[in-house]
């Protein structure tokens, strides 16, 4: 009886056993990719737990599947989610082949970064923090300009200066503009007078991608890079389009035209050119002070870049833009035949600009290099009848030794930096008034040692000597430490300090617009910052084939003598000196991206930060810093459509604005504002895409809440407002609020709502 039942019960497991084996399958396969490593691939089954990784050959194999119908999804950073359906029936085997070479993110292309620490290495590997933004990133709004594109960035703020002119910089982390350098190609072009302007005739047809570094860069880079560093990365001949175009123009009377195309000028020789042109002449006035609402603009600019192929691929590389730019705002009645009369007010603005930049790599068996610019700015401008005619011209050159020494990767580089600077200013005037052009020597010398500590532990260590011949000898290390627990979480921390000399009249246009006088009361002595920057990036994938991204950095720096303008203790002047104390510029910043299956992609981003300025025991908020800033991207893309759907916009935080006086009726103080952005983008068509949509769809504009934004606009120049013996406004009648003329009062964008349309072309 007991043998019957053990014998029973044998057949029931077996039964059962083989029922179940029966009914079950497996699925193997085989990834093909450029990529030396294979292994680490992410391979599951959707709405299973069934799931695995490559090996080193690239192989998997997930065993025990019931009959079922299956999708299988392969992940990897790097790569967009690849999705495989298949079916299993009894007792059955799926092998599959996939090539994912195809489904390489272009983020992965942006993968090698130069910017952190002057030669290239993967992103993931560079023991300094870098952001990275490919060109599909600005189409989801896309601009007539570089420094407009930038308005969706975490961080980044280009802020106009000017109500009439619409000049501006840009702000990253809260600092304003000179405290960021910008780089076309690794050469630092875009600085001093060039930096209102040079951001604007960039064509965006030649840009492969934006690298930036918030934190401190002075080390490699020199004095101005203080808070941090943009650099515009241009394609490479070999690799672009032969022909791109970009069209597009908006209800506001704006057109905007980006050409790009490349050609052999002989058998060793790429060539690629860009043209951007703009345009604007519409008189608009929806605020109703009898001044244009926007800066009207006619711009181009030309840029080409030679490739020249050497023996053992050595780089050589060439390239020059041209920009020319002519702009005015003002009364509405206000044409040429007023330029710098008092007549009618009007700021008109003509910049000629030439730059020259080249890259070779020298023929010796290491790797050395000599890159160079030459660059020559001219600009005849007249704020109303205040004059501004200034020429700049700098020389750059530098020399780099990348060498390796067992666990020392090394990079010696000595570089040398001349500037003529002459205006009609003060600034360029000596204690006889007499014209005295300024001439500025910088050569430098700086060594860079990043070391490997252990497998997941990386060190690096630079310095930088400089000698100014007007202010001595300037010093800047910097240190880096990166900690990798996995490819999916990185630590970062970067210390180190900055150094700047302040040109006022370059990098602050707000001395030169309105009616207002500048007074310097003492030697501006150079500003001195330390920086230190934490950086944690964490990656996380979930079975559904969804990525998210996590980008979390602190930051603090502490400035001595700083400049800061005083506007409050005479409505009829800018007062600049160095402050009796220091400045700190503070915060914490989050960027994520979350990509779903479906092709739903979100990007966010928010800052906290605090800037003050510590001055006598006293601790105020800066101007036109705000507290608060985010930013967002939400992208979908109807496959069977062809059309992709992109939600775009930035939301800012109060900041604190440059009254005249304590009985100024405008705002101390911003709101809360926003400008958001939709775009539809058609790409049926190869090669082609018809884009369009609405800019501002909240039709926000500043001055909203406000009295007027222009103090005095009726009365330009002053003709009926009362001074009294120091050089103060004097309340009147006609006058109740005693002010002056001032359009410096801009915080924001003053363009409203407004639709585009556009049309793109790239023949590969």
């Amino acid at each position: 009886m007991k043998r019957l039942n053990f014998s029973l019960i044998l057949l029931i497991s077996t039964c059962i056993l083989s029922l179940f084996n029966a009914q079950t399958g497996s699925v193997s396969g085989s990834i093909q990719t450029k990529e030396k490593v294979k292994t680490g691939f992410s391979v599951l089954i959707e709405n299973t737990d069934f799931r695995t990784e490559t090996d080193s050959l690239g192989q998997f194999k997930i065993d025990s599947l019931p009959a079922n119908a299956y999708k299988l999804i392969i992940n990897k950073e790097g790569f967009e989610p690849v999705f495989k359906k298949f079916e299993l029936k009894e007792n059955d085997h799926f092998f599959v082949t996939l090539d994912v070479n195809q489904y390489i993110k272009s983020a992965a292309i942006e993968d090698v970064v130069i910017t952190g620490t002057m030669k290239p290495v993967k992103r993931s590997d560079s023991p300094v923090a870098i952001e990275v933004y490919s060109p599909a990133f600005f189409k989801k709004n896309p601009t007539p300009n570089i420094f407009d594109a930038l308005q969706n960035i975490n961080g980044v703020r280009p802020q106009l200066n000017c109500n009439i002119c619409n000049t501006g910089d840009i702000h990253i982390n809260g600092l304003e503009g000179p405290y960021t350098m910008i780089l076309i190609d690794g050469m630092p072009i875009v600085s001093s007078l060039g930096s209102v302007y040079g951001l604007s005739g960039i064509p965006n047809s030649l840009v492969e991608r934006i690298e930036i570094v918030k934190g401190p860069a002075s080390s490699l880079y020199g004095s101005e890079a203080v808070g941090g560093l943009i650099n515009i990365i241009t394609k490479n001949p070999i690799n672009a389009p032969k022909l791109s175009a970009d069209l597009f123009s908006t209800t506001w009377g704006e057109y905007n035209l980006d050409l790009g195309f490349k050609f052999n000028a002989g058998k060793n020789i790429d060539v690629l050119t860009g043209i951007n042109y703009f345009n604007y002449q519409n008189l608009i006035d929806n605020n109703h002070d009898n001044f244009t609402d926007v800066t009207l603009q006619d711009r181009i600019s030309v840029f080409q870049k030679w490739n020249f192929k050497r023996k053992n691929n050595r780089l050589l590389s060439l390239a020059a833009r041209y920009m020319y730019e002519d702009r005015w705002g003002g009364e509405l009645q206000y044409n040429k035949s007023y330029r710098g009369g008092e007549e009618v007010y009007g700021e008109s603005i003509y910049t000629n600009r030439s730059e020259l930049l080249g890259n070779y790599q020298l023929p010796f068996k290491e790797k050395m290099f000599f890159a160079f610019s030459l660059i020559n700015h001219d600009q005849d401008s007249r704020y109303g009848t205040t004059y501004y005619i200034a020429n700049q011209k700098i020389a750059f050159g530098q020399i780099t030794w990348d060498k390796k020494i067992g666990k020392h990767d090394l990079l010696f580089g000595s570089a040398l930096r001349y500037t003529f600077y002459d205006d009609n200013t003060i600034g360029t005037s000596n204690s006889q008034n007499e014209n005295d052009p300024e001439k500025t020597w910088l050569p430098g010398i700086f060594v860079q040692d990043e070391m490997k500590l252990a497998e997941k532990h990386q060190l690096l260590l630079g310095f930088r000597y400089d000698y100014n011949n007007i202010h001595g000898n300037i010093f800047t290390p910097r240190f880096a430490y990166k900690w990798s627990f996995n490819e999916n979480n990185i630590f970062r921390l970067n210390a180190g300090t900055g150094f700047r000399v302040v040109n006022l009249f370059t990098e602050d246009h707000a001395a030169l617009t309105g009616a207002r006088e500048v007074v310097v009361l003492n030697d501006l002595k150079p500003e001195k910052s330390y920086n230190v920057n934490f950086n944690y990036i964490k990656k996380m994938y979930f079975d559904s084939g969804s990525i998210l991204g996590l980008d979390f950095s602190a930051f603090y720096t502490h400035f001595t003598n700083r400049i800061v303008p005083d506007y409050l203790s005479n409505s009829n002047q800018i007062i600049y000196d160095n402050i009796n104390g220091y400045a700190v510029s503070k915060g914490v910043t989050l960027n994520s991206d979350l990509s779903f299956s479906s092709g739903l992609k979100f990007i966010l981003g928010a800052t906290l930060m605090e800037n003050t300025v510590t001055e006598n025991g006293i601790s105020q908020q800066q101007l036109l810093t705000e507290k608060m800033m985010g930013t967002w991207a939400v992208s979908y893309k109807i496959k069977p459509w062809n059309l992709s759907f992109d939600y775009t916009g930035n939301l800012f935080g109060p900041m604190k604005l440059p009254l005249l006086n304590g009985f100024d009726p405008r705002k101390p103080e911003s709101p809360w504002w926003s400008i958001q952005n939709i775009q539809f983008t058609f790409d049926g068509i190869k090669g082609f895409e018809i884009y369009g949509g609405v800019k501002n769809l909240l039709n926000w504009t500043p001055n909203k809440g406000n009295p007027f934004l222009i103090a005095r606009a009726h009365d330009p120049f002053d003709q009926n407002v009362q001074f009294d013996t120091n050089g103060q406004a004097i309340a009147t009648a006609e006058n109740p609020y005693a002010l002056t003329f001032d359009p410096s009062y801009v915080y924001a964008p003053n363009q409203g709502i407004r639709g585009f349309l556009g049309v793109r072309l790239n023949l590969k």
